[in-house]
């Protein structure tokens, strides 16, 4: 079955690597041109990217997430005493089957609106990440904070610490049009500073499950790895964020979806004053009117939008609009189809007063409503990258959350995010989890800043590292001098 998939690419040990070639000339060879002169017609109208895809790719970096997660069985499973073998052995041996502690690498691409580190992405790229990675067109990679996502338009917004940064053009994407050419810039399956183009398949298309955004549709090559990649058009401008392909098979099948990169850039606006998106609030769903429904409901014409479900204790109830009312015209504004009505509404603040023309049973009504501020959903939060520490000893250390402790049955820890010098060459790695130092067991990286502190320069520190639900001490030299930077 044919499905919308989201393209964040998860990178597992021993995946077969996908490779797709293709040869494809956006301009046609020069040939004989016929009488009616169509061919020279074709020519003009396909443009070259070759000119912009080098001052364009600067803008596009590539993005790598981690979550980390651990599956158990109901069985309680009895850790052996470790063998007296050096560090590595001794945290290495296989983790049972029925208890594994999964880390799950993803690759997605991002865009740089703000030359002091602010990168669009897509939201499903970044929810519930433990940790973030960019890397820009030069090769220089930073840690990334999340400052918020939005997962109703699947809009990210990221932060690292760089200045001076290329920006992208910012370009209006009303004025696309089916059948103008269009390139995408990213990394598909890792594959740094990719470059796809096509044309515009459609404007405005609106995908079942995917609220209001009125997506454009291209036949862009997309794969995973893409998500939050930008689309350009001929000269260069941005005009979306491609968020989603349609695939029965998880690959490119030929239809590739963008959030325009105006709604996006006004989702980011948000998530950087707010860190949220602060919506107005109706509560009423709505759908389109076909002329067999029009003709049921004694309506006029095909047009409007249909009532579908009225929210309790919502602005809807309050103004009464009921099931079965199709609202034609918002503020004395015509509807020509029904997700003008939700978009128009998610453009407003909270506290605007609307005019609904309604239909009801037949004749026409006219009911005022007030919107509210969009409620939390249920368990809508994202993690941030949590805050780290270099220790001098060649560790960079991140907390770990309540949830995270909890999957590893630990009640202390802090996540090794990164480890070179010292550190690594005792064979602490990315990914262990530093329990204790000596007795002293760490909740935060000030527990182990304060720690290490202590340690007299030239002494030994015991760490207690976990990995693969095995525990052991290691010990770690302290150097005659160290640096720290929060």
């Amino acid at each position: 079955m044919l499905r919308a998939a989201r393209l964040a690419c998860a990178v597992a040990a021993g995946a077969s690597l996908l490779c797709a070639c293709a040869a494809a000339g956006l301009a046609p060879t020069a040939s004989p041109a016929p009488a009616t002169g169509r061919t020279e017609t074709l020519a003009a109208a396909a443009p070259g990217f070759s000119s912009l895809a080098a001052s364009l790719g600067t803008s596009v970096v590539d993005i790598s997430t981690l979550r980390i997660g651990r599956e158990e069985s109901d069985e309680d499973i009895e850790l052996e005493i470790a063998p007296e073998h050096d560090f590595a052995d001794r945290l290495a041996w296989p983790l049972p089957a029925s208890a594994r502690i999964s880390q799950i690498r993803d690759l997605a691409s991002g865009l740089i609106i703000d030359s002091d580190g602010l990168i669009l992405t897509s939201a499903h790229v970044v929810n519930n990440i433990d940790e973030a990675q960019v890397q820009l067109d030069d090769g220089r990679r930073f840690t990334a904070r999340v400052v918020g996502i939005d997962r109703r338009t699947d809009v990210g917004l990221l932060k690292i610490d760089a200045t001076a940064l290329p920006v992208a053009v910012i370009g209006d994407p009303s004025t696309l049009r089916a059948g103008d050419w269009v390139a995408a810039i990213g990394a598909p399956f890792g594959f740094h500073g990719s470059v796809t183009a096509g044309v515009v398949s459609t404007i405005g298309r609106v995908m079942g499950g995917a609220g209001e955004i009125p997506f454009i549709q291209t036949d862009v090559a997309i794969n995973p790895g893409s998500s939050g990649s930008p689309l350009f058009n001929s000269r260069g401008e941005v005009v979306g964020i491609n968020s989603m392909i349609y695939s029965g098979s998880g690959g490119y099948m030929g239809l590739s979806f963008a959030v325009p990169i105006d709604l996006a850039m006004r989702i980011a606006g948000e998530l950087r004053a707010h860190g949220t998106v602060r919506r107005a609030w109706l509560g009423a769903e709505f759908q389109e009117v076909t002329p067999a429904l029009a003709q049921s409901f004694g309506l006029p014409a095909a047009a409007g939008a249909l009532v579908v479900r009225v929210e309790a204790a919502s602005p809807a109830e309050a103004a009464g609009l009921a099931q079965g009312d199709a609202v034609l015209a918002l503020d004395d504004e015509p509807l020509a189809h029904f997700i003008d009505l939700p978009q128009q509404i998610a453009q407003r603040p909270p506290g605007s007063r609307m005019r609904l023309d309604v239909w009801r049973h037949g004749a026409a009504q006219v009911l005022q409503a007030t919107l509210a501020a969009q409620p939390a959903p249920a368990g809508a939060s994202f993690k941030t990258a949590a805050p780290e520490w270099n220790d001098g000893l060649g560790l960079s250390l991140g907390d770990l959350s309540p949830a995270q402790r909890m999957q590893l049955q630990i009640d202390s820890g802090l996540m090794v995010r990164e480890s070179v010098g010292l550190a690594r060459s005792e064979g602490i790695g990315v990914g262990d989890v530093i329990v204790a130092l000596n007795t002293t067991k760490l909740l935060r990286t000030e527990d182990f800043r304060q720690g290490l502190a202590r340690a007299a320069p030239g002494s030994t520190v015991a760490l207690l590292v976990l990995r693969d639900r095995r525990l052991a001490y290691v010990a770690v030299h302290v150097p005659a001098s160290r640096r720290s930077r929060p």
